[in-house]
């Protein structure tokens, strides 16, 4: 059987969803699995974001990475999305790239996809639960089969104890709080996990 295809999407403005992402990668990567990492496409007003030097450097530090396209979920076995939140909701960035797979929907190409989701904000209690909750209410929509952490391993506990999906506080230096790597990295490879127990049945 081949390797469990990953992709990780992720919107970030000033950098902590991109780090999850790349913690997410390592952790799939020691899992067996093949993956890519992609970003949505950025809708803020470039005078907004230069306004801002944190977004500003990010986007000029991440503009090499690709933007994600509707190939790639049809490529992915399973994919982590890594988000921000916003008023206890995902970016509009995101659910705009969302709002955009209908087609794929229809088409039944998204069904037994295995996600998971990952986020942060600036309070422990700033919307992490809801945020990741919020994204998967679409993930039910697609049929897709979603692989949360739960308290499958220590490391959860660690990184704050969110069985939806590891998520970090950050504080007013963009520095994060909790030190979620492992928590990032068992929830990545079990993604992979899963998403190895979903190929192998639907091939058999």
């Amino acid at each position: 059987m081949s390797n469990v295809k990953l992709a990780i999407i992720y919107y970030s403005s000033t950098g902590t969803n991109y780090q999850l992402a790349q913690m997410a990668a390592e952790g799939a990567k020691a899992a067996g699995a093949e993956v890519k990492i992609v970003k949505v496409q950025e809708l803020a007003p470039e005078s907004v974001i230069a306004g801002n030097p944190a977004w500003k450097a990010h986007v000029d530090a991440t503009q090499d990475v690709p933007v994600v396209t509707h190939d790639d979920l049809t490529w992915a076995d399973a994919i982590i999305f890594s988000i921000p939140t916003r008023f206890g909701n995902m970016p509009a960035q995101m659910k705009q790239f969302l709002d955009t797979t209908g087609g794929l929907w229809f088409q039944g190409k998204l069904a037994n996809k295995v996600v998971s989701s990952m986020t942060s904000a600036q309070n422990p209690h700033g919307g992490q639960e809801q945020t990741i909750l919020s994204l998967y209410t679409t993930m039910h929509h697609w049929g897709a089969i979603v692989a949360t952490p739960g308290y499958t391993d220590p490391s959860i506990f660690a990184a704050g104890g969110n069985p939806y999906g590891t998520s970090v506080t950050v504080d007013q230096d963009g520095n994060m709080v909790e030190n979620v790597r492992e928590a990032v990295m068992h929830q990545a490879k079990r993604t992979v996990t899963v998403a190895e127990w979903v190929k192998k049945g639907l091939q058999g």
